[in-house]
């Protein structure tokens, strides 16, 4: 294989829900996809179910919340093929709910929820960026949720003021956002382009105790795969969903 010419991408949390099908729909685009697991066993598996629908897909070890996990697995991307061209910063815990609500809030669930949903991007994006900065079009986009968006908590028309209140899991996917905005001003003179992905609710794991959510695992990774591919003049620093901007 001519590692030069074939586009990498690695995704975090990507052994099953949207962060699997993420690594179909760029692998499907020819890309090779690197399926980062906190489990290696099921990163195999996953990867094996991939490599039989025709797609060039590896597992790496990567636990975004280990000290070395990162690093070494920047090593190993390094060592393999040279470079990165998309990173998708996907693995993301909920946390107890319960544990999370003003009042009662549990400061070792918040710390959990905050080590990978907010740190752990950020270490994988520090440990992967000399790698992406070898690519000629890096892309990397940090997956969200519409929970972060303080618009649409405060908007009185919006179902989102109805929710119970969370210290946790909706914070943290506020701060990603403003960690993208950061990454993307600083990024912009090597024409690197981060953006923050919102997939909106599908029927998975993180979502299974959510009423009436029929949106699949599939639905929900288009956005993300459309925005590991942007053209050269494309948005960088946004907020993102299928139907547009997301209100900050």
């Amino acid at each position: 294989m001519d590692t030069e010419r074939v586009s990498i991408a690695l995704i975090t949390g990507a052994n099953r829900g949207i962060g699997y099908e993420i690594a179909s729909g760029l692998g499907r685009l020819g890309m090779t996809v690197l399926l980062g697991a906190r489990d290696l066993d099921q990163g195999k598996h996953a990867a094996s179910r991939l490599c039989g629908d025709g797609i060039d897909a590896h597992a790496v070890r990567l636990d975004v919340t280990s000290s070395d996990d990162p690093t070494v697995a920047a090593a190993w991307v390094g060592a393999q093929y040279g470079h990165l061209d998309v990173l998708v910063n996907n693995a993301g815990i909920s946390g107890a709910s319960q544990e999370q609500q003003p009042g009662s809030a549990d400061l070792d669930t918040l710390r959990a929820v905050f080590a990978t949903n907010v740190f752990g991007a950020v270490a994988v994006t520090e440990a992967m960026l000399p790698l992406l900065r070898r690519s000629p079009r890096a892309r990397i986009v940090n997956v969200t949720s519409g929970l972060g968006s303080m618009t649409r908590m405060t908007d009185p028309r919006d179902y989102f003021t109805e929710l119970p209140a969370n210290l946790g899991y909706a914070p943290s996917k506020s701060a990603l956002n403003h960690i993208t905005v950061q990454y993307a001003k600083h990024l912009a003179p090597e024409a690197i382009l981060v953006n923050a992905a919102d997939p909106g609710p599908c029927a998975t794991d993180f979502t299974k105790d959510f009423p009436g959510v029929t949106r699949t695992a599939a639905d929900g990774a288009r956005i993300v795969v459309h925005l590991a591919t942007l053209e050269e003049n494309g948005p960088t620093g946004g907020y993102f969903n299928e139907a547009g901007l997301v209100p900050w």
